[in-house]
């Protein structure tokens, strides 16, 4: 007996509008039933693959599907319509973005009320109405957080956001009241968990960097790079790491003080001590330290 075939929704109207956002500079991922994104696969199940973006020139993972949530988004409209991206496509029932990426913040006002506090106490911006309120979108980014008031969500980087629309009104700049939303105790930079004085090699043992000045101008060249990342954060944060233990990781001459100074850069732009220690620590694997 012949088995019916499923039927599949077709990716064309949903990739288009990816397509055309990605044009906007907007990093897309598609979201699967429920508003979810696709789940990892077996290879990148528990973070085996160093938790890094999608594509191989991202970091070590050489996944080539959607499986990192918020970390896949991208406005590369070849990795969007790449087959891998294709098959999610087809199963895809909504196109989402990831508003730090894009340098924005978005207020989620869950109620009615949440939306009649907004209009007292925040500037005005770009408005998108949602199922069951309405998205303040703001120029600018910051750490995402959840129920920072009553049925109010900070939506910024790490995060995704549902697309229902360009909105309406003017975006106005980030305010320090939504930054003020999310306050918390900094937390501690926790260095790697080996000695951040690489061993020097066998011959010889001196620091081949003539002055302390080179090290420094690179610790803080990779600072910079760090900060100014506006996507792919993680795989910016791995290559940064990657790139200073190239330069200085086998001459003795990084300290725990150099190694703070870039998990704070990292920690700033929203990663987790976790995921700095991780990169870190795939870092000297990939060289041999």
């Amino acid at each position: 007996m012949t088995q019916p075939v499923p039927i599949r929704r077709a990716p064309g109207p949903l990739l288009a509008l990816a397509l055309e956002l990605a044009a906007r500079t907007l990093p897309i991922l598609p979201l699967r039933a429920g508003k979810l994104p696709f789940g990892n696969c077996r290879p990148c199940a528990s973070n085996a693959c160093g938790g890094r973006p999608v594509m191989k020139t991202s970091g070590p993972c050489e996944c080539p599907g959607v499986c990192h949530g918020w970390a896949a988004a991208t406005t590369n409209s070849a990795i969007l319509a790449s087959p891998p991206w294709l098959r999610a496509w087809e199963q895809a029932q909504a196109v989402a973005y990831h508003p730090g990426g894009a340098g924005l913040t978005v207020v989620d006002l869950d109620h009615a009320d949440a939306i009649e506090w907004a209009r007292q106490s925040l500037p005005r911006t770009r408005t998108v109405r949602t199922t069951r309120g309405e998205h303040w979108i703001y120029r600018g980014t910051m750490q995402s957080a959840n129920a920072v008031r009553d049925g109010v969500d900070i939506k910024s980087t790490m995060v995704y956001a549902r697309w229902l629309g360009p909105g309406t009104g003017a975006m106005a700049d980030l305010p320090e009241a939504v930054r003020a939303l999310v306050v918390r105790e900094p937390s501690p930079v926790r260095p790697a968990h080996h000695d951040a004085r690489v061993p020097a090699p066998c011959g010889g043992g001196e620091c081949r960097h003539r002055t302390p000045a080179y090290l420094n101008r690179g610790i803080t060249m990779a600072e910079q790079r760090i900060t100014e990342a506006t996507s792919a954060v993680h795989a910016t944060v791995y290559r940064t790491f990657l790139a200073v233990l190239s330069a200085h990781g086998r001459c003795g001459c990084l300290t725990d003080t150099h190694v703070a100074r870039l998990f704070a850069a990292a920690q700033a732009k929203g990663e987790s001590a976790r995921h700095c220690t991780d990169a870190w620590t795939n870092a000297l694997t990939r060289l041999g330290l």
